[in-house]
């Protein structure tokens, strides 16, 4: 039941937060890393006040097995955005990634000896195929596409072949990550909330490097124009706070409850059901932000294109089992 609970939040948390995002990347489309900062801040601070009780509480996990997630999280995020600079188009970035479930069975397999139902094999081997098919069909849209992505030589297609090379370790590392969660929490329990705070605590040393990046932005979003809304209007504060700053605040909330969602349920689910839910849901929020925001009469890949270019995606904006 409790499993089935935190699959509900899951989806309800992340679409909601699809739609806050939206509205951001729509006042500013460059706003990528200081939304995924001010996710990781609030979300470490909530989990040093409630969970850690200020530094006062033990952990449960050994330091250096939450050290070893974040760094291979690191390791994954750098070299999926990497990637991107081998010829590889926005759509087939996200349509690849979600090839993490034939990654994680094959790992599952190897590592940890497991064996799975016929139903979860062709499962997950109709859904490697259709990835198959968008990589291949994405090949011979670079052909004669005009965007920076195209491929005109011999040359430009082994570059691709070498970003499809990227993607695949990526892949493979994200998936042995799961297995890694999955093994820790049988080894030295369930303690999601802990495992939270971890994964978004000891990263925001690095957002230093992107300093000037956020600073630029939160000028941006100072200098919004407030919500001309009848609802926001008889609140006190939110009527004179700039919009972007309401919306990053709706993010925030609902990202919140998205990845509490997220790793409880890998605490009473396997690595593989896990990834599966991820998965669903990733192709859910896409659903939803296409017929909201995008949704012109277009087909679904090009719109997919839209979407992503349209957002500057960038891949670290993805947490660790999201």
């Amino acid at each position: 039941m409790k499993s089935l609970v935190a699959m509900l939040v899951v989806f309800i948390g992340c679409c909601s937060n699809v739609f806050f995002l939206e509205l951001l990347i729509k006042e500013d489309s460059g706003s990528g890393n200081l939304i995924t900062f001010a996710q990781f801040v609030v979300i470490a601070v909530e989990g040093f006040i409630t969970t850690m009780r200020f530094g006062t509480k033990k952990t449960e996990v050994p330091f250096t097995e939450y050290l070893k997630m974040v760094l291979m999280f690191f390791i994954v995020s750098v070299t999926n955005n990497y990637a991107l600079s081998f010829n590889i188009a926005l759509p087939l970035h996200m349509i690849f990634r979600a090839g993490s479930l034939l990654a994680n069975m094959i790992l599952g397999i190897l590592i940890l000896k497991k064996r799975y139902t016929t139903m979860k094999y062709l499962s997950v081997i109709m859904i490697s195929i259709g990835i198959s098919i968008c990589t291949i069909a994405s090949a011979k849209e670079l052909n004669h596409s005009e965007s920076e992505n195209q491929i005109s030589s011999v040359g430009d297609f082994v570059w691709w072949i070498v970003g499809i090379l990227l993607l695949t370790f990526a892949l493979f590392m994200s998936a042995r990550m799961g297995i890694m969660q999955e093994v820790m929490y049988s080894k030295f329990g369930k303690h999601p909330r802990e495992a939270l705070f971890f994964t978004h605590a000891l990263p925001l040393p690095g957002f230093l490097l992107l300093f000037g990046d956020i600073s630029k932005h939160i000028q941006i979003a100072n200098m919004s124009a407030p919500l001309d809304s009848t609802v926001i209007s008889v609140i006190p504060f939110l009527n004179t706070l700039p919009r972007i700053w309401i919306y990053l605040l709706g993010n925030v909330f609902t990202q919140s409850i998205c990845i509490n969602a997220v790793f409880v349920l890998t605490t009473e689910c396997s690595s593989l059901a896990v990834t599966l839910v991820v998965t669903l849901r990733k192709f859910v929020s896409l659903l939803f932000s296409i017929c909201f925001f995008i949704c012109k009469g277009t087909s679904v890949y090009e719109d997919m294109g839209k979407f992503y270019t349209k957002k500057n995606y960038n891949v670290n904006a993805d947490c660790v089992r999201t």
